[in-house]
């Protein structure tokens, strides 16, 4: 069922929260609860949005309908539908990131000047799914899923508006929205600032044991741009390997 036995358990913890998702919704009317519970969990939900990267590089199962399955979860938390990371991020940053004239993910303006954390964030944020769709132009099998299971959501998202306005608000849109911006914010410390033609020098990378926890080793930036293919429990060690490329003042330690 899994490519690989380590996505078991972030697997399980995140479906855990998707379950007390729809139990809340079916079962409670509190609206102060459910209040208090999106703001509880708004950290907890954005660090989901690195584990939905790593599934867009590295599919978590061997049957296209339990990933197809997986990603309608995680864009109710995230924001991001099935293939937008495929097409905006694998497809497009990464072939792109070295270049900020048409990397899907730059910090730079059109004039050349570099932006700050939140009109990149912004920017990003709101450009998502329309530089997706460009990218998917040139690549039209997932683009195909992308538009499908996209529209598919939209109107699950839609029939669970329609059902319980403000439960639906509370537990699904607001989580889609913030995951969203949360993933674009988290984004801005990876490459802002590197302008650089040399892929050892175009990353920030985090080393905190903590931070590589929550998010799955996305701190071992370099090694997962070198290599976006390989899965992320085994990024430390193409870090070991690589290290001695990279800069010194490319390497931090926060837990944040």
């Amino acid at each position: 069922m899994f490519k690989f036995p380590q996505d078991r358990l972030p697997v399980a913890l995140i479906l855990s929260v998707s379950l007390m998702d729809f139990y809340l919704y079916f079962t409670q009317g509190n609206l102060g609860l459910l209040a208090g519970y999106w703001l509880l969990l708004l950290i907890p939900k954005g660090k989901i949005c690195a584990w939905n990267h790593h599934h867009q590089h590295t599919h978590t199962f061997r049957t296209r309908s339990l990933n197809r399955l997986l990603e309608f979860f995680y864009a109710l938390h995230t924001g991001v539908t099935t293939n937008l990371w495929v097409l905006h991020h694998v497809l497009g940053h990464h072939h792109h990131y070295l270049d900020q004239q048409v990397d899907q993910s730059r910090w730079k303006r059109d004039c050349g000047t570099p932006m700050g954390e939140l009109e990149y964030t912004c920017t990003v944020a709101a450009t998502a799914y329309y530089r997706g769709f460009l990218v998917g132009k040139r690549y039209p099998k997932p683009q195909k899923d992308f538009i499908l299971f996209g529209v598919l959501t939209l109107l699950a998202v839609v029939a669970l508006v329609y059902y319980k306005p403000l439960p639906a608000l509370l537990l699904f849109v607001l989580p889609m929205v913030c995951g969203l911006l949360l993933t674009s914010w988290a984004t801005y410390e990876h490459h802002a600032g590197l302008d650089t033609a040399n892929e050892m020098e175009a990353s920030f990378n985090n080393l905190h044991r903590w931070y590589n926890v929550f998010t799955g080793n996305l701190g071992y930036h370099t090694a997962h741009h070198y290599r976006q293919g390989v899965h992320w429990s085994k990024l430390p060690a193409l870090h070991e390997q690589i290290r001695h490329q990279i800069p010194a003042h490319l390497i931090r330690e926060s837990w944040v």
